[in-house]
């Protein structure tokens, strides 16, 4: 069982204050906590790439290469790379790049993005929505696979016979697909025998487990060892040393971002009985003190089957020392205990 971490590097208004950090500061935030991570002993780091004001990374790679010579062991992704608006050659030579840095530690995640800032950005038309995703994640694998390709698409020039460097230290460089929950996402994965990231962050996270069986099923379908395939899951929250203390520190940059992205997306105002809601064992967001979150971390692996889970913290805006100390809190108290539950939990057979 892995534990990580996530974030988008938000900068949203301070919800006391007002205030907003420039981008640059929660740049360097970000490279902060990733050398944390990795110090307290997490096992992966993800950065999401988004083009809007409120976030400031938009390029995952350069962010997690700065990070990259000053950790030994954390394993570094996009979480995720919109892969549908970008050219599939130059994220493969962002990540093989971070690879190097890094030595093998660099993953790709590719997702069609839940934001869509970026299409209009880089001229392509949500028309071609999936279309797009399909052809450049087609190329993608192409490039982890060799290291002269031969290509031809709809949405991009075609390449023929050229090389693509430099050549990562993972050979192939991994990728893994990015999903909210659709089913013809999760069967692709299957299909092409590459791990599964779901976004668990809303409703009953249980309610996932058919879409688990049905990758492991598409999987096997295409002769890959479905048990040998890994499944993440990356999920809002927030851990502080005592149940209280988490719980009210969380919930006002929480109902802020939500709210922000309810307004452009119509969904209903977010208020606290969806938050309490969702707190609770069967709930979708993992707050708490470092036992409530271990719990809901080994609930999850036990009914969904997650081999990996990526907290992401904070939502919203939080202060850096508390963000610090829920990195430390996830790395030194709850993995270690998830762990240990999990690995005897299957040394029993699951039961």
């Amino acid at each position: 069982m892995e534990i990580g971490i996530s974030t988008f590097a938000e900068t949203s208004p301070d919800v006391h204050t007002g205030e907003v950090m420039s981008h640059a500061q929660r740049l360097r935030e970000v490279v902060e906590e990733i050398i944390l991570a990795d110090q307290v002993g997490l096992d992966v780091y993800g950065v999401g790439e988004h083009h809007r004001k409120d976030y400031a990374a938009s390029n995952p790679a350069v962010v997690l290469a700065a990070a990259a010579p000053q950790t030994k062991r954390i394993r570094l992704t996009s979480a995720v790379s919109v892969l549908s608006s970008a050219d599939p050659v130059r994220v493969f030579q962002d990540f093989a790049t971070l690879d190097g840095i890094s030595n093998g530690r660099a993953e790709i995640m590719a997702g069609r993005g839940s934001f869509i800032e970026s299409f209009p950005l880089f001229g392509y038309d949500l028309n071609d929505y999936d279309t797009l995703f399909d052809e450049k994640l087609d190329l993608l694998l192409k490039l982890t696979a060799s290291e002269k390709v031969t290509w031809q698409g709809t949405h991009r020039p075609a390449i023929n016979n050229l090389g693509v460097y430099p050549r990562p230290v993972q050979d192939p460089l991994p990728v893994w697909i990015g999903s909210g929950g659709n089913q013809e996402s999760v069967i692709r994965a299957g299909l092409l025998g590459l791990p599964l990231v779901l976004a668990i962050i809303g409703g009953r996270p249980a309610q996932f487990a058919p879409l688990v069986q049905l990758y492991k099923k598409a999987a096997a379908h295409a002769g890959h060892d479905a048990s040998k395939l890994p499944v993440a899951s990356h999920s809002h929250g927030f851990i502080a040393a005592d149940q209280e203390t988490a719980v009210e520190k969380f919930f006002l940059p929480t109902q802020q971002s939500m709210n922000v992205i309810g307004r452009e997306r119509g969904w209903p105002s977010y208020s606290r009985q969806s938050y309490d809601a969702a707190r609770s064992l069967e709930g979708a967001l993992y707050v708490g003190d470092p036992d409530t979150v271990s719990e809901k971390i080994i609930y999850l692996r036990k009914n969904v089957g997650i081999t990996r889970f990526m907290l992401h913290v904070p939502l919203g805006t939080m202060p850096h020392e508390e963000v610090m100390t829920a990195i430390e809190l996830l790395g030194t108290k709850v993995a270690p205990r998830v762990r240990e539950e999990i690995a005897a939990w299957e040394a029993n057979g699951g039961a």
